[in-house]
Formats: C-alpha cells, structure tokens, sequence
C-alpha cells in the first residue's frame, strides 16, 4: 500500500512537536504511514455506522462530536486525506466535504500525539534527532493507539 500523504505537512506536524529536535526522513514515513493507516481504519468504522443509519455518505459526525475545525487552519491536506478514507471502503460510499475536514483534524491530533511523545522518547535517550524507532515505540506504550 502506498502513502498517500505528502511529507512535508507530516514532517511539519513532527517538528512542531519536537521543539527543536532534527527530525530523520525515516520518521516522517512511519508517522505518514501510520496516518494513513489510522485514516483507512476510522473510515471503515464510520461507513458500518453509516451502514447502521442506512446512510451512504460518510458524515463528520462519524469522525467527531466538536465542532467542525476551520479546514485552513489544518497541516493536513484534505485531498489526500480524501484518498486515505476510500483506500478501505467500498465505492458505494460517498464522503461528504465536512467528513473530509473532520477526518483530517481528527487525524491530525492522533499525529500530534505519536509526535510530541516520539520527541519525548528522543529527549529521554539524550538525542537530538526523532527517528523512526522512537514513532513505533509510541505504538507500544500503555497509552499508544
């Protein structure tokens, strides 16, 4: 499966956490990957509600239950956000523009999450640069996802 997602927004999400930190290309990939794996993985859960509502159009509620985000204030670009929520579905589902924003924002704090505790890891085996094993720890914390 490729990564649809452009790296420089996900390297961008890192380094605003990271405060400081280098940040190896390796890192990028993995958060990128991981998105897009999360992505895929919410999309499927919302069309088996939207299933359940008799509902062919996958809707921002089945991603958030605050307020629609602002889509430019989002480091996440919404096309292929777009593209990671069909990877899993069948064609026979729509996904409404709202769900698109929502889906990115909800995306985009999962990512802050992975990289504010990834440059945490960093910091605690005293380096200076984020590298992909300190993004796939995060997977194996108690709190990681």
């Amino acid at each position: 499966m490729s990564v649809e997602l452009p790296s420089a927004p996900v390297d961008g999400i890192i380094r605003r956490n990271a405060d400081g930190l280098r940040v190896s290309a390796e890192a990028t990939e993995a958060l990128a990957a991981r998105i897009q794996e999360r992505g895929a993985a919410l999309a499927v859960e919302a069309a088996a509600s939207a299933d359940a509502d008799g509902r062919k159009t996958l809707m921002a509620e089945d991603f958030i239950d605050d307020e629609l985000p602002d889509s430019d204030a989002l480091a996440l670009p919404i096309a292929p956000v777009d593209r990671i929520a069909r990877l899993d579905i069948d064609d026979r589902y729509r996904v409404s523009m709202d769900a698109r924003i929502a889906l990115a924002a909800e995306l985009e704090t999962y990512a802050d999450r992975v990289a504010m505790a990834a440059a945490l890891l960093a910091r605690h085996a005293d380096r200076r640069t984020v590298t992909v094993a300190d993004v796939e720890t995060y997977e194996e914390l108690p709190t990681g996802e």
